[in-house]
């Protein structure tokens, strides 16, 4: 049975607290713009794990990257997620949180929701972003690769899977509503 409780007029049924929702996915899957409208949907706090990194580290993601290191940001990611995992609301993770033993254990209990895209897609969304450092380069090249690597991850944590190739973030929100009961 999902975490998660919504009446049947779609809004949040009256709890003490409201379960986290967690969103999962590739880079360009939607799960901040999906997020965002699902918590309002919902009328619960969005939060979005990438966006809490910056502001604690008082820099962009590229810059941790690029000063520290990614086991540097790998830690500081893990750290802010399992402080965040417990909060009400709808939570979406970094790309690449799911690669980490301490955050996927963590999911366990939790409504983990799979944003699922293909490289293709999920490619032509990012562009050439400059903000996702492991994204330089080749992107269609390294988000094949890291899809490879991460999908396993992505699906062994999963409570529900969405192909959100062809769906419009609202849409996927509709899709999420209408599986929440």
């Amino acid at each position: 049975m999902p975490p998660e409780t919504v009446t049947a007029a779609g809004g949040a049924a009256a709890a003490p607290t409201t379960p986290t929702i967690v969103l999962i996915g590739a880079p360009g899957s939607g799960k901040s713009t999906v997020g965002a409208l699902l918590a309002d949907r919902l009328g619960v706090p969005f939060v979005d794990v990438d966006t809490v990194i910056e502001e604690r580290a008082g820099k962009p993601i590229a810059e941790i990257f690029a000063d520290d290191g990614e086991p540097a940001f790998r830690e500081l990611e893990a750290a802010v997620t399992l402080e965040l995992l417990d909060r009400p609301g709808v939570l979406s993770l970094g790309g690449g949180a799911v690669t980490s033993a301490r955050i996927r254990e963590a999911l366990v209990g939790h409504r983990v929701i799979w944003l699922k895209v293909t490289a293709g897609t999920a490619a032509k969304r990012v562009g050439l972003n400059t903000a996702r450092p492991l994204l330089l380069g080749n992107v269609h090249g390294t988000l094949v690769k890291l899809l490879a690597e991460r999908q396993p991850l992505y699906a062994a944590v999963a409570t529900e899977a969405l192909d959100v190739d062809e769906l419009q973030p609202v849409a996927i929100v509709d899709a999420l509503i209408g599986t929440s009961s």
